[in-house]
């Protein structure tokens, strides 16, 4: 079913980069590899080897070199700022020919494949702090090393292994207090009147200190926090202030999208307008009059999925959704019924990473998100992107395929 779903989306892809980068005044072929279209078919056909090389390969492989191959990643990111190629200011890919590759996304499953090899041991506990650092040394040292390109929305996406470390046992107060630090960060955003936005936390604080038991120590900790609020509160117009203009920028729009919709905000309008314009079924494939007359930019990449619901209209939408929905829920099952925790810790990496994917982008095109520079899974074009989504969720797939064969042998 995931090998199905996988081809489905794949295909569907496809045929919307052609119309992202279709001209009706020069038509040429979907197959023409001198356009996206035929160039993304070079890209699945080579995907379609690498799925042979996995499925055939002894599955002992990935564990084996997953430290290995974490390893020559990070080497190869390090390299990146000083080799790479650098576009749209960010030096974060190697050219080949006409083609170009980026090491980021290839580093997801090798972070992937590394974590599980750690924390396949039955003695590693995630509610021991020291355990928990070296899942945390092993996310955070390429991030840190993406950030030097700098690429923030590719660093952002290692955030999603938290998916998985949550499944594994790490404990809940992280995730409260990180959502909480995203709560209080919207709402300092939002609240224009900083002597409003110290008020509400006032009143927060005076609330919990109500309703607590009556102890100078709850009192003392509930003060603290207060303070810790505010002065993070305090503290995060000051780290706004410092981020790059084009930053920013999509802050800014995220929050007031009319702010300026013909300079900064244009990118996230127009993908609205195409998305909107699309009704019920669309106007019809290569009917997309803001995809014809490239009103979205980047349209064949991060924002396809705006293609989708102008020609497909919000039954296209839905199809395409409820597919990855579909291919998101199949893994949740697959890696429950791992036998071994190093298959079902990978197999949560997986799901981590096409989730935190498929939501970010969405989200970004429909502006509920800012704009960060995140492909659509199987969707976007993109060698580098399909290449790194295909290994990522083939290895699963054939580590799951182990288990079968294992319990195929038991009866």
């Amino acid at each position: 079913m995931a090998i199905g779903l996988y081809f489905a989306l794949v295909f569907i892809g496809w045929i919307n980069i052609y119309a992202a980068v279709y001209d009706e005044q020069n038509a040429t072929s979907i197959f023409d590899f001198s356009i996206n279209s035929g160039k993304q078919l070079i890209w699945i056909g080579t995907a379609i080897l690498l799925i042979t090389l996995i499925m055939v390969a002894d599955y002992r492989l990935f564990q084996n070199l997953s430290m290995i191959l974490y390893i020559l990643f990070v080497i190869i990111l390090l390299l990146t700022p000083f080799i790479g190629k650098e576009i749209n200011g960010q030096r974060a890919w190697f050219e080949l020919g006409i083609f170009r590759l980026q090491p980021a996304e290839f580093t997801k499953f090798a972070t992937a494949l590394a974590l599980a090899k750690l924390m396949e041991n039955p003695t590693f506990d995630l509610s021991k702090f020291t355990h928990q650092l070296k899942a945390l040394g092993i996310i955070a040292l390429p991030v840190a090393l993406i950030m030097l390109q700098p690429d923030t929305g590719t660093a952002m996406v290692y955030s999603s292994f938290f998916i998985m470390l949550y499944r594994e046992g790490m404990p809940q107060k992280y995730y409260v207090f990180a959502l909480s630090l995203v709560g209080l960060s919207i709402f300092t955003l939002l609240i224009t009147n900083n002597w409003y936005l110290y008020g509400g936390i006032g009143v927060l604080i005076l609330l919990l200190i109500l309703i607590s038991k009556k102890s100078w120590k709850n009192i003392a900790g509930i003060l603290l926090l207060g303070i810790l609020m505010l002065a993070y509160a305090y503290s995060l117009d000051f780290v706004v202030e410092k981020l790059p203009p084009h930053q920013q920028n999509r802050i800014m729009v995220l929050f007031d999208p009319d702010v300026d919709p013909l300079g900064v905000g244009w990118n996230v309008t127009q993908s609205k307008i195409a998305i909107g314009s699309g009704g019920l079924f669309g106007k019809g494939y290569l009917e997309g009059t803001q995809t014809k007359f490239d009103f979205v930019p980047e349209q064949h990449t991060d924002f396809i999925f705006c293609t989708l619901g102008e020609e497909f209209g919000w039954v296209g939408s839905l199809i395409m959704i409820s597919l990855f929905v579909l291919l998101l829920l199949r893994l949740v099952f697959l890696a429950e019924r791992q036998k071994t925790r190093f298959s079902r810790i990978y197999g949560y990496c997986v799901i981590g990473l096409l989730f935190f994917h498929f939501s970010i982008n969405i989200a970004m095109t429909v502006g509920l998100f800012p704009v960060v520079g995140i492909p659509l899974p199987f969707f976007s074009y993109g060698g580098s992107s399909l290449w790194s989504f295909t290994i990522l969720l083939f290895i699963f797939i054939k580590l799951d395929a182990h288990r079968i064969q294992i319990l195929g042998r038991s009866y």
